[in-house]
């Protein structure tokens, strides 16, 4: 082998380890960049008494829930874990978060105002928890939102109307507080949703008929609410409906229910006992399906 080619070899492999080692040590210093956010959830949470608790002084990258990529904090899944505390407010700083999962926790306080800014999540789930207070408005923000699940919680006031601009949402579920007003017409725009329940809340007024445009709603649960009204005609073009769960309401007319085909259903539960070809189930068990969730810590 000549001179030169060795040269070249040698230059190539060089060049090599430096982008190697750059591009390490790039995604050392924008890790640690957001390491100080997740110092705030550690210590605002009671994070030396975590069931699986953090060794801050090991690489962020080896942190029990925490998952980095290229250098950015992408996801992190601290469920059933003894969180003890409230949400840092600089939760919001972190810009690439795609995942954030704490349910099943001792939450408490109210979520974050710069939640909103987390314009990549993709799944925000803090179920069973005792978050307080309204849900944001900016919330609507999250266009890449795909699963919102905060049931069992103490939120109050309305469902924002800005819900319906979260045009990729599959799941919502905030069954169990203390949500008031209407459900709003915008929750129509919600074409990709899957599963939305909104049980043992105080909504009033009547179902919008917007809600027939959820062609591939698999699961809806309204029940224990104040509802009223009649169950809108559209809810013929709900298809691909299995669950249906609206007792303990104030309907006042369930003639629009006679024209779905019973075949489609796996659970239906109704205040209207005419409807008896429907299969039920107890409203015991539906509270306990309502709040069952089969999360998987992929780090154990």
């Amino acid at each position: 082998m000549n001179r030169t080619r060795m040269k070249k070899i040698a230059f190539v492999a060089m060049v090599m380890v430096l982008g190697i080692t750059t591009s390490w040590a790039s995604s050392e210093y924008l890790a640690a960049n957001e390491k100080q956010v997740l110092l705030d959830l550690y210590d605002s949470t009671n994070g030396e008494r975590w069931t699986k608790t953090w060794d801050l002084t090991s690489p962020i990258a080896s942190w029990q829930g925490v998952e980095v990529e290229n250098g950015h904090i992408v996801g992190i899944t601290l469920f059933m874990n003894n969180l003890d505390g409230v949400l840092p407010e600089s939760l919001g700083q972190l810009a690439h978060l795609r995942h954030l999962n704490m349910a099943f926790n001792n939450l408490t306080g109210v979520l974050p105002k710069d939640i909103v800014k987390l314009e990549n999540l993709k799944t925000l789930k803090l179920e069973m928890n005792r978050i307080k207070g309204s849900l944001p408005e900016g919330l609507g923000k999250l266009q890449q939102l795909e699963e919102l699940s905060m049931f069992n919680n103490f939120l109050s006031g309305p469902i924002p109307e800005s819900f319906g601009e979260l045009k990729n949402l599959k799941i919502l579920n905030l069954s169990s507080n203390n949500l008031k007003g209407l459900i709003p017409n915008s929750l129509g725009n919600l074409t990709k949703l899957e599963v939305l329940g909104l049980f043992e809340n105080g909504l009033e007024g009547a179902i919008p008929q917007e809600m027939g445009n959820m062609s591939k709603l698999k699961e809806l649960v309204l029940a224990n609410n104040q509802l009223g009204g009649d169950i809108p005609e559209a809810f013929g073009q709900l298809a691909s409906l299995k669950i249906l769960q609206i007792q303990n309401n104030r309907f006042e007319s369930f003639n629009a229910l006679q024209s779905i085909d019973k075949k489609q259903f796996l659970v239906f539960d109704t205040d209207d006992k005419t409807l008896s070809p429907y299969k039920k189930l107890d409203l015991e068990r539906t509270r306990m399906a309502d709040t069952k969730f089969e999360d998987i810590d992929d780090n154990e």
